[in-house]
């Protein structure tokens, strides 16, 4: 990533500031010497906070706590108080939700609203950075028919999407879509979009409880042993996703919508990762499973995997063009098999997997 500028003085917010990608900005943030306004819901709660105290104890800037709640109109005022750059990070991830209007479309729009709207009232706020994803660029790796180059691009949308298929995407689709139906309403900041693929690597809290987490450890607890899906995505490291954020916040480059995705992927690809890292300690999937196969047991597996799903999905590659972030803002990308490796190790030392 080229080298940055940064003007420590005014303090940043970072919001959901425990967070998988939000814990590594706040790394980042501390070793450049900011002071961070660090959103969370229960300050009081030292479990939580105890890995970002320790980043603190160490590191030259310094982190002060603000109670904000996502679905509260108003709840970041405080937090917000002086800042100059606002990175909003806080949205709900989770693939199979038990209520996909109140569980992800509610919080991830009306949370993103909440934010934006407390940046229109904040005179000090010059640029808000908003954590999107590539779900809000495609729904389905079908989509990609229909892309022009054959490959994604930041000028594209996810159209695919429904609160019925792919409710997390299309989640993230409509907070990034009233994003920038704020940012363009007003003149005062400017608004800049990060949109990673499947984040991976290493927690700064190894107990983080994100999906990307609990993908990879069904690759070594045996979930995965009969065989492994041919499903193709994008992935990136979560410390160069949070590297994006950096350059996003405060680079006078910076611009619209970055793809932040190191790799066009697959499942197969990860398990012969972690099988050359690994060996046979772990039953790592040996096998890729049908596309038949897959259509006649998946739904009966999971309620998220429906049949519209695996056939516009399974078999078929992701492609996306990350030459935007590369040239712009001179970011890079550490090797998947780093990625895939680092987290998987820190899987094994925390003990949630176990030989």
């Amino acid at each position: 990533m080229a080298n940055l500028e940064y003007n420590t003085f005014a303090p940043v917010l970072v919001t959901g500031a425990t967070g998988y990608v939000a814990s590594w900005l706040v790394k980042r943030l501390l070793e450049a010497g900011f002071t961070v306004h660090a959103a969370v819901r229960d300050p009081s709660n030292p479990d939580k906070l105890k890995y970002l105290n320790a980043l603190a104890e160490s590191l030259p800037g310094n982190i002060q706590y603000f109670k904000a709640d996502l679905l509260e109109v108003g709840s970041y005022a405080e937090a917000m108080q002086g800042c100059a750059v606002v990175f909003h990070t806080a949205s709900p991830f989770t693939l199979n939700p038990d209520d996909p209007q109140k569980d992800l479309i509610e919080p991830a729009q009306s949370g993103t609203r909440n934010v934006l709207e407390q940046a229109n009232k904040t005179p000090s706020v010059n640029r808000v950075v908003v954590t999107s994803s590539c779900a809000a660029i495609y729904g389905d790796n079908a989509d990609l028919a229909g892309v022009s180059g054959g490959a994604l691009t930041e000028s594209d949308w996810n159209t695919s999407s429904s609160l019925s298929h792919q409710p997390y995407s299309y989640s993230k689709t409509l907070a990034e879509q009233e994003a920038w139906k704020i940012a363009k309403a007003q003149d005062r900041w400017q608004l800049v979009v990060v949109n990673p693929s499947l984040v991976m690597g290493p927690g700064i809290n190894p107990f983080a409880t994100s999906e990307s987490f609990s993908l990879l450890e069904q690759f070594g607890d045996g979930t995965m042993s009969a065989g492994v899906v041919d499903f193709g995505m994008g992935a990136v490291d979560v410390r160069d996703v949070a590297d994006a954020h950096m350059a996003a916040g405060f680079d006078p480059a910076a611009q619209g919508r970055y793809i932040t995705s190191g790799y066009n992927s697959s499942f197969p690809e990860f398990a012969e990762i972690l099988r050359d890292r690994f060996g046979e300690a772990y039953p790592f999937p040996k096998r890729t499973l049908s596309k038949w196969l897959v259509w006649i047991v998946g739904p009966w597996v999971s309620e998220g995997i429906t049949r519209k799903y695996i056939a516009r999905n399974v078999g078929l590659p992701f492609k996306a063009d990350n030459s935007k972030g590369v040239k712009e803002l001179g970011l890079t990308y550490r090797p998947l098999q780093t990625s895939l490796a680092e987290m998987f190790q820190q899987l094994i030392d925390s003990g949630r997997l176990s030989e």
